[in-house]
């Protein structure tokens, strides 16, 4: 899926769409996807000068568009038009190394329950730089309306 198909799925738009390919997608169950961290991206001018590192909170939402990239497609999100799509929660975020300005953040998503009833979508997800874990939330919670 490219940066165009993204767009499709997801409402994000520059300057807060944080991913930009899916390279392996299981409907209904996981996302493996890449955000290309570049110099150019405005949270680096004050984050840090000098020493530019990718916030963790945007790692986090990146991580949840890619969420949202298995969460707004078949089977979970089924029918006419785009569902409403809210981040509702995190818990047992871990940061384990800087991800700064030539990183390449690969982010792994995988769908832990879909409560359809309620709208309630539950993942965790694991995002990597060079093979080396940078960060792991332990669940990320989302309510949906169709």
């Amino acid at each position: 899926m490219d940066n165009t198909q993204i767009m499709d799925v997801l409402p994000h738009r520059y300057p807060f769409l944080l991913v930009d390919k899916v390279v392996a997608y299981v409907p209904g169950k996981s996302a493996i996807a890449v955000k290309n961290v570049t110099a150019n991206e405005p949270q680096f001018t004050g984050h840090f000068p000098g020493r530019p590192i990718m916030p963790g909170v945007l790692m986090v939402e990146a991580m949840a568009q890619v969420g949202g990239l298995v969460a707004l497609q078949p089977p979970i999100a089924e029918g006419e038009g785009t569902p409403e799509f809210f981040f509702a929660g995190v818990d047992g975020v871990k940061f384990r190394r800087p991800v700064v300005p030539g990183d390449t953040l690969v982010i792994e998503m995988e769908l832990l329950s879909f409560k359809k009833r309620f709208g309630i979508v539950k993942l965790t997800g694991k995002a990597y730089v060079d093979g080396e874990l940078a960060v792991e939330v332990d669940s990320f919670l989302f309510a949906m309306k169709t």
